[in-house]
């Protein structure tokens, strides 16, 4: 297949990747390929050859569009840099007025996030007018209008703290609206109608029951605000969450009906065309045209003019020229995983898939070839790129896009008539909202159905080194499926070379599997008495005795810490203790509802707060508010609450009011667990004598931060101490300076983003310390 525009294509990818990692570089990067511009187009003039010509021109090509990427950096440089030396760090106040360039999105944490414009800079008494993107964080009830009046093109003052994003985001500002968010200029005239559509389908959706209602506006209109944590985790597991956000395929869904309506109607093929690219351009402005739908949109673009000119080696070149404008047009795209992840996928589309289909048709039916080639297509292409935020390999995904495919395109056309209909016809909007529901709780149902079976994603090398070596894998696949062109002898090797590859894979992912599920028991201690779980950047303590197990925090995500569960074989938890309520500490809660008996929890700080507790009320759980003094039994063990005191004002809800919780006997060696407790909150605890030191166990406080009171620590006279913290995580935590006060008490040391899960048994010498990435007995 001939596309001689992918040189082009990868050249300025790297170039615009180089640049926005390096900005200071940028001006003698543009100036070079500008430089070496001229040189070829000036040995193009004097060369004859035809074909030598050709291929000059197409380097010629390459660099200048290099050149202009490159020049893009160069000449945003000045002002990125004023607003990132405005003076913001050190947690100084800053007010920015901007005006919002996306949808307004809640995190997981209940934050809400999004993209803004900067126009004006505010410290003190100095102001500086700059012309920068931000990103925002804030909290719901800290903003002056609430989220309905917060939405794109409204214009907003932002006040808080502010910090510099880091190298290759397309933030030159992350402002921590800490002091609220004032809308003082709602959104234009085609933003607000826009909104107004999207936020009467969210509206129509609520009405509908289940996850089916939830996932509608986001299968629709790509509104995942009702997503919550449990079904996304679900959604990503089972390969479905492209299905979420608005992406290529819903921008190709419109523009294909569109197209064959018209074709039905006897339309010219150009009148086909431009109805299709005017309906294309209408459905950006009504999912908000922030970059990812751009790009989901350019995309799609070239995935229908593909298919129809029924050329992929022209696709191909589209392709590449859709990639070349966009990285032209906004080079921080460079560094985006998601426009990786659009370019591979519809690049795999144009590629993968035909020979695919044609591999597999010489094993099955070709309909059903070529069903299945499409998304395996897709896995193949993407699945190397998604290791390197999340490291695992999702063992169903093929089967389960192909079981929710052919409902999503009709969920996304129903839900889209409904959310047009909703001003004009609100009867008819609910009546087809109703039916739309059937087909967006079948691809929920599929998502929750699939991450729930038995070794749904295994662990996979992290990084690029298993970027690259899940790349080999797919590639050795792709040779057993197509047919391979070459002497007889050369086909032989290839294929044996990737039968041993992809046997060893398979049998290597099946021994995961199987560890990942019940017979995960076998490899770990039986007798374990406190176990931490690696749940990333978060806290999830199992501490066991009598055969009763108390889970103190959850994590960030359900997916990790039912995953430790399963493979210690906890199906219960008789005591659950939620420290506070940030997202590493709770945000795992939904893998315990229904299976907790009594929780503990910190003091309440907002309706999220209040609404976790109500979701593992309704599960059956007995909710409790903790206090200092409070004590009870788990199996023959006693705890007791050390912190924080009942009553007492002198520290806000959050870090410093976690639950602390003194936990010994029953096989439990003496633990003490000191949630995200600061140094202040600590030297308090300290000087309680609430402590009943010498302590077997202690969990270090806030993941190791700099936050310490080291007194503490020495007065716990700790035999191991355990800090759960995530890999590679932009806190530097744990920090040195902690781990050299452990060392000098003497303390040995686990941590969950080297040792992975770890195990601690008492023994008759005292304790016995099981890591699973380390043997047992080391450190």
């Amino acid at each position: 297949m001939r596309a001689p525009l992918v040189p082009a294509a990868a050249t300025v990818w790297a170039t615009a990747l180089v640049a926005v990692m390096f900005p200071g570089a940028a001006v003698w990067i543009a100036l070079g390929l500008w430089g070496a511009v001229v040189a070829v187009c000036a040995g193009l003039v004097a060369l004859p050859a035809v074909r030598r010509r050709r291929g000059i021109a197409l380097l010629a090509v390459a660099l200048a569009v290099s050149a202009a990427a490159a020049s893009h950096v160069a000449l945003a440089g000045p002002a990125r840099d004023a607003a990132a030396s405005f003076g913001v760090e050190n947690g100084r106040a800053v007010e920015v007025t901007a005006v919002v360039a996306s949808k307004v999105s809640p995190a997981a944490s209940g934050a809400l996030w999004f993209d803004a414009d900067a126009g004006l800079l505010t410290a003190g008494d100095v102001s500086r007018r700059v012309a920068v993107p931000i990103a925002v964080s804030v909290a719901p009830e800290n903003v002056a209008l609430g989220p309905r009046g917060l939405d794109l093109g409204a214009r907003v003052v932002a006040r808080g703290t502010a910090k510099v994003a880091g190298a290759g985001d397309r933030a030159v500002l992350v402002v921590f609206a800490s002091r609220g968010v004032e809308v003082v200029d709602l959104s234009g005239d085609g933003a607000a109608v826009a909104s107004g559509l999207r936020h009467g389908l969210v509206r129509l959706a609520s009405t509908l029951p289940g996850d089916g209602g939830r996932l509608l506006p986001g299968l629709s209109v790509g509104d995942t605000s009702a997503v919550g944590a449990e079904l996304d985790s679900a959604m990503k597991l089972s390969s479905l969450s492209h299905l979420t956000a608005v992406s290529g395929a819903n921008c190709a869904i419109i523009v294909g009906l569109v197209f064959g309506a018209c074709a039905l109607a006897g339309a010219r093929r150009w009148v086909r065309v431009a109805c299709a690219l005017a309906a294309l351009g209408g459905f950006v402005v009504l999912v908000t045209p922030e970059p990812s739908v751009v790009r989901a949109a350019a995309m799609a673009t070239v995935a229908m003019l593909a298919v129809l000119l029924g050329r992929t080696a022209i696709g191909l070149s589209v392709l590449c020229v859709a990639i070349v404008v966009l990285l032209v047009g906004d080079p921080w795209l460079a560094t985006s995983l998601g426009f990786a992840l659009s370019a591979a996928a519809t690049a795999a589309l144009l590629v993968l898939a035909p020979p695919l289909a044609r591999g597999l048709g010489r094993f099955m039916p070709r309909a059903l070839a070529l069903v299945l080639a499409v998304p395996l297509a897709a896995q193949l292409a993407c699945g190397p790129l998604l290791i390197l935020v999340n490291p695992v390999v999702p063992l169903h995904g093929v089967v389960a896009n192909l079981v929710a495919g052919p409902a999503a395109p009709v969920a996304t056309v129903l839900g889209l008539a409904a959310c047009l209909l909703a001003p004009v016809l609100p009867w008819l909007a609910s009546a087809i909202a109703g039916v739309a529901w059937a087909p967006a709780a079948w691809v929920a149902a599929t998502a929750t159905t699939v991450s729930a079976l038995p070794a749904a994603s295994v662990p996979w090398w992290e990084g690029w080194g298993g970027l690259a070596a899940l790349a080999l894998l797919g590639a050795c696949i792709v040779v057993l499926i197509v047919r391979v062109r070459g002497s007889p002898r050369r086909v032989l090797v290839l294929r044996g070379v990737a039968v041993v590859v992809v046997a060893g894979a398979v049998g290597a992912l099946s021994g995961l599997a199987a560890l990942s599920g019940p017979l995960g028991r076998l490899t770990t201690p039986s007798g374990w008495a406190v176990a931490a779980c690696d749940v990333g950047q978060g806290d999830a303590v199992l501490v066991r005795s009598a055969g009763s197990v108390a889970l103190i925090d959850t994590g960030p995500d359900p997916a990790p810490l039912r995953a430790c569960l399963a493979r210690l074989g906890v199906d219960r938890i008789d005591l659950a203790v939620l420290t506070h309520y940030d997202l590493d500490h709770v945000g795992g809660a939904e893998a315990i509802i229904g299976r907790a008996g009594i929780v503990l929890h910190g003091p309440v700080d907002g309706a999220d707060d209040a609404a976790l507790l109500r979701r593992l009320d309704a599960g059956g759980a007995r909710v409790v508010a903790a206090h200092a003094g409070m004590s009870g039994s788990l199996g023959d063990a006693r705890w007791r609450v050390l912190w924080p005191r009942d009553g007492s004002r002198a520290f806000e809800a959050g870090n410093d009011s976690s639950v602390v919780v003194d936990v010994r006997g029953g096989g439990v060696p003496a633990s003490l667990f000191l949630g995200d407790l600061s140094a202040s909150p600590q030297a308090a605890l300290t000087a309680s004598g609430m402590l009943r030191p010498p302590y077997a166990i202690v969990k270090v406080a806030h993941h190791g931060s700099a936050d310490q009171h080291p007194d503490l620590y020495r007065a716990a006279r700790a035999a191991v101490a355990l800090v759960c913290v995530g890999a590679d995580n932009t806190y530097g935590h744990p920090r040195a300076e902690v781990l050299a006060l452990l060392a000098s008490t003497g303390t040995r040391v686990a941590r969950s983003d080297r040792d992975g899960l770890v195990l601690l048994t008492p023994t008759a010498g005292g304790l016995d310390v099981w890591r699973e990435r380390v043997p047992p007995g080391s450190g």
